[in-house]
């Protein structure tokens, strides 16, 4: 069965375009030019992915982006003419995967849409549960539940909370995760990995300033708790 890919943006000639290079790869294209649309295309097609414009009529991107997030952790690319920093790391933080600014290929595009969908299908292969004050990490199912309550992440904050968690008191720097969590890169590399790691303290610690699951080596990167 092929994957769905909801393709959200206003402009014709992009949907046209960017439709006949995903079909052409053997996906399924559903289109919506505004961001309401979009929100009831989500609930109702189920898609695998989305491709989210943020310059949208009526509700944008990253509205679309925080409403989907609220209850969903479907992949999503983030695609639009703003090339700030700033901007791309709103779009992480809000829970994007990726980010992609235009003019941009359409065979680069298609290239992120399969690596997206790679990290995020089957992200971890032996099933095993991980385990640690009050956490709890099902590596099979997908799932993290924080002293018995449901928590959700987005594709990108499991798959980078499963690497730390797979490796219990292991320093890993911003290019080992980076190599973990992303196989076609992104652009402001270290940036994305802290904003990652931000949310996912505030959805996992107690008080997030002062974390105990995630801990920041100055300088040097990250560890997961040393699990006894």
């Amino acid at each position: 069965m092929h994957e769905t890919i909801l393709l959200v943006d206003d402009e014709p000639k992009i949907v046209k375009l960017t439709t006949d290079y995903l079909v052409k790869d053997g996906f399924r294209v559903i289109s919506s030019g505004d961001g309401l649309d979009a929100l009831a295309k989500i609930n109702g097609e189920k898609p695998d992915l989305v491709i989210l414009d943020l310059m949208l009529p009526g509700m944008d991107g990253w509205e679309v982006c925080r409403k989907v997030r609220q209850k969903s952790g479907i992949p999503i690319i983030m695609l639009t003419a703003r090339s700030e920093e700033t901007d791309q790391l709103i779009g992480l933080e809000l829970g994007a995967d990726d980010y992609i600014t235009k003019p941009f290929s359409p065979r680069m595009l298609v290239a992120r849409v399969k690596a997206v969908l790679r990290r995020t299908q089957g992200l971890i292969n032996p099933p095993s549960i991980i385990r640690a004050e009050g956490l709890e990490i099902d590596l099979d199912g997908h799932r993290v539940s924080l002293d018995g309550h449901p928590i959700h992440l987005t594709p990108n904050e499991f798959r980078l909370l499963a690497v730390l968690a797979q490796h219990p008191g292991q320093l890993l720097s911003r290019e080992q995760l980076i190599d973990q969590i992303h196989g076609i890169s992104l652009e402001s590399f270290d940036r994305s990995i802290d904003s990652h790691i931000k949310n996912l303290r505030r959805k996992l610690e107690k008080d997030p300033n002062h974390p105990t699951y995630i801990l920041t080596v100055y300088g040097e990167g990250y560890r997961f708790m040393d699990v006894k």
